[in-house]
């Protein structure tokens, strides 16, 4: 009798986000502007072709200029290898059945600088037998989680479903919920807590998307607009019915592009002014809407926190590369590839019977 022979199975799971430079020069901005004009902006605003390099080059320019004057260098990068790298470890310090029978290789790849996730699908769609992709921003729309799942189809077509599943609906994990609340109220800094400093505010920063287009109709795109609302109610329902709450109220700060039409109205900007005339002595700013420091958040959003002139005022980094954020991550991860392995195992015994 033989002795059937198990070939171990190899999946890859890709930790994927917008991308920023790391090394703050024009020439490293300007291919980053022009695929973030290609693939975001061109789904909601016609731009000819020769516009785009000029606009993309403007845009550079402004944004070298910019950071370049305040120091700023992204950390976007650093903190998502730093992601991966958690990510990794956890999924092999698991113990879960599913490593009986398959290696997993834990890689980052970005929708705008190298190294790119369309080239990285590319790469690894004939060595390895299925794809797990991790966007990681809790909120799915054509302009975030929708790229990457653009650019998975674009490179497996047919045979997509078989091949890779994208991660997606983390926003609405309780788990998760009760780690972002967690870690919120771990950060607090002890000069927010004592009762006779007044009223504090939260603001919970998040991207802000399309609510109608130029013409004043809803937009043609999946903007995301319902699941953002949705977010921000839970999360501001058990925030406030938590026993350590210190806030007097929770409110969306959205940050929001000047393109494209109607963007949501309830602002970074509208939150603060709101909060600075009902007498609030202080303010937290937390960006819930992102897994990762950026530049939205940890120089737009904490410049305009820094300018609000409140007493007391906070910014909570985003959840970055927690140890707790890693392990939920991780079991998110490894239910996706059982379940992609389950129906490939479905899809091979179909096979078998025809």
């Amino acid at each position: 009798m033989v002795d059937r022979i198990v070939i171990r199975k190899k999946y890859a799971v890709i930790v994927t986000t917008y991308g920023e430079v790391e090394k703050l020069t024009v020439r490293n901005l300007w291919p980053s502007s022009r695929r973030i004009l290609k693939v975001v902006t061109r789904q909601i605003v016609k731009i000819p072709t020769a516009m785009i390099y000029f606009i993309a080059d403007y845009r550079s320019t402004k944004h070298y200029i910019n950071w370049k004057l305040n120091r700023y260098n992204s950390s976007l990068l650093a903190i998502n290898r730093s992601q991966t790298k958690r990510l990794s470890a956890y999924i092999a310090e698991s113990g879960s059945p599913f490593l009986s029978h398959a290696d997993v290789k834990v890689i980052d790849a970005y929708y705008f600088v190298p190294p790119y996730l369309d080239d990285m699908l590319q790469e690894l769609q004939h060595d390895y037998d299925g794809i797990v992709v991790v966007p990681m921003i809790p909120v799915e729309s054509s302009f975030s989680c929708g790229v990457a799942c653009q650019m998975v189809i674009d490179v497996y077509g047919d045979s997509v479903f078989a091949k890779v599943k994208v991660l997606s609906k983390l926003w609405k994990d309780d788990r998760l919920h009760r780690i972002y609340i967690d870690y919120l109220f771990g950060q607090v800094s002890p000069s927010m807590l004592s009762p006779e400093k007044g009223k504090i505010g939260l603001v919970l920063v998040i991207h802000g998307t399309l609510v109608k287009d130029r013409k004043g109709n809803p937009p043609k795109v999946f903007t995301g607009l319902e699941e953002t609302i949705a977010f921000f109610d839970v999360l501001k329902r058990k925030i406030m019915a938590d026993p350590r709450n210190i806030f007097s109220d929770v409110r969306q700060g959205c940050m929001n592009h000047s393109t494209g039409g109607e963007w949501m109205t309830d602002t970074i900007e509208k939150a603060l002014m709101e909060f600075k005339h009902e007498g609030y002595e202080g303010v937290v700013m937390f960006p819930y809407g992102f897994f990762a420091d950026n530049s939205e958040t940890e120089y737009d959003a904490c410049k305009k926190l820094e300018a609000s002139g409140f007493p007391l005022s906070q910014y909570v980094r985003c959840i970055n590369d927690t140890p707790a954020f890693g392990q939920w991550l991780a079991d998110k991860v490894l239910e996706e590839l059982q379940a992609l392995r389950d129906l490939q195992n479905a899809f091979e015994t179909l096979d078998h019977k025809l």
